[in-house]
């Protein structure tokens, strides 16, 4: 919103500096910026989470272990912030974005942690974030290859890829073998978070209505607790305040693994490219420029390799801040710095961490499923941005019948070479990916305007042939 829409107390300006919630580089007062900046930390600390959660299931790490993902992925989180909030020489996207660890890898960390373990996914994220920054430096030369329709359908696939973890969590593990799975009791509690996140997203008003994933949280979090499902074991044991440490984990280097991440890391920032865009026109009233662009995923690349080195998950925009950004308008730098600030305070402190894992998988389940479906929807979304063609159906239709046909049925190339199979079968978003980019390369370029001439060229065709047919019978009888 420009300074001529805002309000004459918004446009206020104290010693030069703009006190304008609708200008980027404003300085509203601490006050008014405060709860501003508390609703995007709301919003987005629940999908910061539990992805490491889920990871840490995967690979079987020990509570310490656990403790450390959810840790050092909320410190990312504050950190990946703040860096592109202010930027560094040509790094950073400096718009008023939300970065962390995002639910769009989860598909592809499962697939890799659980062949390889938390040593494979940060070997392979190093790799993707080198990636990711090659891709930001030639993204004004490449972007062309990436249209809505290669884009959707990989956002698509991930949100379809993503119901199993949340029906497995909500009855009651990420593990189908773990005692009491499919408990009607981790049922009911599943039950009740889901319909509490509706409540607050379809009933709510404000913060409520924006923070309905935290809303559901508690509301399941107090209700598993008043069944005796909650223990809080790891909290004594945490400390208060630690730092990061470099190299937690031994990096490994599988090459199945770095394929299925430079994959994803190759669609996330084509996901990005979506989220940035959508900030500035939702939020500003223009377009994203080129170097905001270029040191946005410059800038994620970095994070995200930088990340590995400290046992974080790769980085992402947050879509669901986008989406605050867009409705409010409010742009100000100054009110995500108080977000990514209280993201800080939050991943240096082990005993938030500790708290975080006491939230029973039955909670998650039924908060992270409405995210999973609107991440599908998402993809639908973009996928319908470009015009509805037989060309396009066709890429759409392959990829989707390809990618969730293998996942559903892995032992279909069980005879494939074992890189093909680790590939393939290790993620759908791999085989999706792969199909909706070649297919967008090599089908003929035909939109709903040149079929429609086809089509009319193909009846006058028939036309022309009925009659000369009839032209010759008649001939034929004189």
């Amino acid at each position: 919103m420009s300074e001529s829409n805002a309000s004459p107390e918004q446009g206020k300006h104290t010693e030069g500096v703009s006190t304008s919630l609708f200008e980027y580089n404003s300085r509203p007062p601490f006050l008014k910026a405060l709860p501003l900046g508390l609703q995007h930390f709301l919003a987005a600390i629940a999908g910061i989470i539990t992805p490491p959660i889920i990871v840490a299931g995967v690979v079987g790490a020990t509570v310490p272990d656990r403790l450390l993902l959810i840790q050092v992925a909320i410190l990312a989180s504050g950190i990946c912030t703040l860096f592109h909030l202010y930027g560094v020489w040509k790094l950073g996207a400096r718009v008023p974005a939300l970065f962390g660890v995002g639910f769009a890898y989860v598909p592809t960390l499962i697939a890799i942690g659980s062949q390889f373990g938390i040593e494979g996914v940060l070997g392979a994220q190093l790799v993707g974030g080198i990636t990711m920054m090659v891709i930001g430096y030639f993204i004004q030369y490449i972007r062309h290859l990436f249209p809505p329709v290669v884009a959707g359908t990989v956002v698509l696939v991930i949100g379809l890829s993503l119901y199993s973890v949340a029906i497995r969590y909500m009855a009651g593990s990420g593990n189908v073998n773990a005692d009491g799975f499919g408990d009607p009791m981790n049922w009911l509690v599943g039950l009740v978070t889901l319909l509490a996140v509706l409540a607050a997203s379809q009933y709510g008003k404000g913060v409520i209505k924006l923070a309905s994933i935290i809303v559901g949280i508690v509301v399941g979090y107090l209700f598993a607790l008043s069944l005796g499902m909650v223990s809080f074991a790891n909290i004594t044991a945490a400390s208060a305040i630690a730092l990061p440490e470099v190299m937690p984990f031994k990096l490994e280097f599988h090459s199945a693994a770095i394929v299925s991440m430079v994959v994803i890391c190759i669609i996330n920032s084509v996901q990005t490219i979506g989220d940035l865009s959508a900030t500035t026109i939702g939020g500003m009233d223009r377009e994203l420029k080129t170097k905001e662009l270029t040191g946005g995923l410059l800038g994620n690349g970095l994070t995200t390799a930088a990340s590995a080195l400290f046992g974080a998950l790769p980085t992402s925009t947050f879509s669901q801040n986008v989406g605050i950004v867009a409705m409010t308008k409010v742009v100000s730098r100054f009110v995500l710095v108080i977000a990514g600030v209280f993201l800080l305070i939050a991943g240096l402190s082990p005993k938030f961490s500790a708290l975080m894992t006491t939230i029973p998988y039955p909670v998650l389940g039924g908060a992270t499923i409405t995210v999973f479906g609107m991440i599908t929807l998402m993809g639908i979304k973009l996928v319908m941005e470009d015009e509805l063609s037989s060309r396009n159906m066709t890429i759409v239709g392959l990829a989707l019948a390809l990618s969730m046909g293998i996942e559903a049925v892995p032992t279909s190339i069980a005879m494939f070479p074992e890189f093909l199979q680790n590939v393939m079968g290790g993620s759908p978003i791999t085989v999706a990916a792969f199909v909706a980019f070649t297919l967008n390369l090599i089908l003929p370029n035909k939109t709903l305007a040149d079929e429609a001439n086809d089509r009319a060229e193909l009846e006058e065709a028939e036309i022309a042939h009925a009659a000369e047919v009839a032209r010759k019978a008649a001939a034929n009888e004189t």
